[in-house]
């Protein structure tokens, strides 16, 4: 039964990362016993709630399980605060689609190969794409000089040269992940940390 004496939980949020998808809320104080906490899911599709491997739980989060892995499902999380017998209110989440809500996070520079005039930059995505996935690169790249002009370009490829550039001199660059589809709007992700590299004598 749910009581007015045991507190719901408060800030419950889903955190959402290269499509790892968490949600997380504050812990329920009370001056004695242990709160446990349950997590519910339903998908637009359904209406009723559904287990998620997280009941009764002491932690104050829980991860979607493998079956809440499609990106582009709608879905709802509720969760409450238990002690005893005696249960809190539910505390709903809003909608949360993984294909719009997740944050893309930099990729993985692997190897900057120098020489007079480029530099040949390979990189990892962050997460494993899906079949269809339509993605786009971001690269801004700048001579790392007292007033640096950024000059932008897109790619399609994990490995590309930035070349036209003078020898012996450090440039810096970033990469940014977009990911593309119809369906949705872009989802821009965030920004390596720029790494400068030199270029070699001719």
């Amino acid at each position: 039964e749910s009581s007015p004496h045991l507190p719901a939980p408060k800030d419950v949020m889903v955190y959402s990362y290269n499509f790892h998808s968490t949600l997380r809320w504050s812990p329920v104080k009370v001056d004695r016993g242990l709160v446990l906490y349950t997590v519910h899911f339903r998908t637009e599709a359904r209406k009723d709630w559904v287990e998620m491997g997280c009941t009764r739980i002491t932690q104050t989060e829980c991860s979607f399980p493998q079956l809440l892995k499609n990106r582009q499902w709608t879905v709802f999380l509720r969760v409450r605060a238990e002690l005893g017998q005696v249960a809190s209110d539910w505390v709903e989440t809003d909608r949360f689609v993984a294909r719009i809500n997740t944050t893309i996070g930099p990729p993985k520079v692997n190897s900057v190969t120098e020489s007079s005039d480029s530099l040949l930059v390979n990189f990892a995505l962050p997460f494993e794409p899906e079949l269809g996935d339509s993605l786009q690169y971001h690269v801004s790249y700048w001579e790392n000089a007292t007033s640096p002009t950024k000059k932008e370009t897109k790619i399609s490829n994990t490995l590309f040269r930035i070349g036209n550039l003078k020898e012996l001199t450090l440039y810096c660059f970033t990469i940014q992940v977009e990911l593309m589809e119809s369906s949705y709007p872009s989802l821009l992700g965030l920004p390596s940390v720029p790494m400068c590299h030199r270029t070699t004598i001719s």
